[in-house]
Formats: C-alpha cells, structure tokens, sequence
C-alpha cells in the first residue's frame, strides 16, 4: 500500500479551526450558531426580568398581613386540598383612589415634559458635535459623558449646593441686589435634575443618527433655492426622527419612576410614583400594594413604548 503521508505531492489532511469543530458539535445536538448567541440575552432577560417580575406580580395578588412573609400566600393547602386566592384589591385601590391616580398623572407629566425640554436642548447639540470636524468629535463626545464618571447621587447633591437658598447662583444674584430665588423643593428643581441627568441619553442617539446624514442631500436642497429651515423641516428632522425616539425612550422611561431626584430636589407638593412605590415599601411595609403600584408602573411604562416602536418600524418600511 503507498504511504501518502511521505509523498510531498500529496497534501496532507486538513484539520477544521477550532470554531469549526465547536458549530458542527453543537449542529449535531440542533443547536445552531443562531440560536448559540440568542442564549445569553434570553437568559439574561428570563433571570433578571421574566422571574423577578413574575414574583413581584404575584406579590401583587396577595394581601397585606403581618409576618415574613409580610403578605398572604397564593398556594393553601387545607385537607388534601391545594387552593389558588388571588386578590384584585391592589388594583382596585390604584384606580379608586386619588393619590396613585394624580401619582401616575403627575409623573407621566414630568417625565413628558423633561423630555420635551431635553429634546429641545440635546438637539442642537447633538447636530453641532455631528457636524463638528473629526477631530474636535472625540473631545465634545467625552464631555458629554463625562458626568458618567461621577456617581449620579454626587450630582444630584452638586445641584442642591447651586440651587438652595444660599447657593452659588443666590449668592451671585446678591451681587446685584437681586433677591434670593426659591429653587429648591420645587418643580423647576426636578425639572432641572432631570433635565441635567438624562439629557446625555438624548444626546448620544440623535448624534449616531445625524452623524450618518448624508450632507450631499443637505446640499441638493440648497442648491435647489431651499431656506435653511425649509431644509431642516423636510431633509434633516425627518431623518433624524429614529434618533428622536430612541433618545426620547431613554430619557421619558426612567423618569417616570424616577425616586433619587424628587426626593432630594423636589417638595412635598412633587408627586411621583417612585416616592409612592418608596412610601409603599419600606414606610406602610404594605408589599402587595407596592407590587402592584410597580406592576401598573410597567404598563404604563410599556404602551409608550409600544407606540413609539411600531412608529419608527413604520418608519423603518418606508
């Protein structure tokens, strides 16, 4: 028999990579490269959201009693008989009593409306870092999420040392004779917390998508006799509109729950549902209720989304 092995014109077996011999074990048990990557984000979403929010909606469902648990079981066992009480109480008291409905009302409203303002100033911004030159984009991208190196309650204090009856901004009023301004412990605090912290998330997506404009368009439209705001109405805004929503996602989602900032900048008069939740939590000890004022939180958190999601997919077809 010849020996192949000692033939140098006979090349020698080829041996599969590594990666290779890794996708054909795992196509041999059905598990495809696909389905491979999907694993760890289904995983993550089952074990860090899907459990932990079932939990919390069957919290939701029980009674308050005292103990620990400090709430009622689902599952009773009496006589070789398993039993299934669930309590619609919760709910019932969100939508009948005043408190949790102005709650949602008040930070459904805020939340819009921090949005609305930081949409109005990362714009601009994001539009000039955009169409700054490459060199100055690095530079003015690190200031932007430069506040991210700090912790987020360090700059909420930080606020408080500006805005309260004796901060720098009263202080460089009474320069002028001008009398102290009430900041804190009022609406336009919160606003300008909120406004402060989250106006990086806004700024970051309309900056992905203005930075991929193509500026030939911008030209044919000035070429064509077109103003600077006709251009902007009918070439740049519509454009950018992904990087809206993206952005206005970012920021309007956590502001709703949002407890840190109404608690330190904000009066008794900020109504929010996250002091409510907080409230509910920790000051009543009452869980089920607080589960099931973090239960509705989530759907009213979710059909926004859901609406500006099937917009931009609309979009997206187009």
């Amino acid at each position: 028999m010849a020996n192949f092995s000692s033939d140098p014109s006979f090349p020698p077996p080829r041996r599969l990579k590594p990666w290779k011999a890794v996708e054909r074990g795992l196509a041999k048990v059905g598990i495809s490269g696909k389905a491979l990557v999907l694993i760890a984000p289904v995983l993550w979403l089952l074990v860090f959201f899907l459990i932990p929010l079932a939990l919390v909606f069957g919290i939701s469902l029980a009674t308050k009693q005292f103990g620990r648990p400090p709430y009622s079981p689902l599952l009773t066992t009496e006589d070789g008989t398993v039993q299934l009480t669930l309590h619609l109480s919760n709910y019932i008291k969100l939508f009948s009593d005043n408190l949790y409905v102005a709650a949602y009302l008040s930070s459904i409203r805020i939340a819009f409306i921090s949005t609305v303002i930081t949409l109005i100033v990362g714009y601009p911004m994001a539009y000039a870092i955009a169409r700054a030159p490459d060199p100055w984009r690095n530079v003015l991208l690190m200031l932007v999420v430069l506040p991210f190196f700090t912790s987020f309650l360090l700059r909420i204090y930080a606020l408080t040392g500006f805005m309260r009856g004796n901060g720098l901004i009263n202080q460089f009023l009474g320069l002028f004779g001008i009398e102290p301004l009430v900041m804190m412990q009022t609406d336009f605090a919160v606003y300008v917390g909120l406004i402060y912290s989250y106006l990086p998330f806004m700024i970051l997506p309309l900056y992905t998508t203005l930075v991929k404009l193509d500026v030939a368009l911008i030209e044919a439209s000035a070429d064509l006799g077109s103003r600077p705001w006709q251009t902007f109405m009918s070439i740049t805004l519509p454009l950018s509109l992904p990087g809206i929503i993206a952005g206005s996602l970012l920021v309007f989602i956590p502001a709703v729950g949002e407890y840190v900032i109404p608690a330190l900048l904000g009066g008794p008069e900020t109504l929010m549902i996250g002091r409510v939740l907080w409230d509910e939590f920790f000051g009543a000890t009452n869980w089920p209720r607080a589960s099931a004022v973090a239960v509705a939180m989530l759907a009213v958190v979710v059909v926004p989304i859901m609406l500006l999601q099937k917009a931009q997919n609309a979009m997206v077809e187009k």
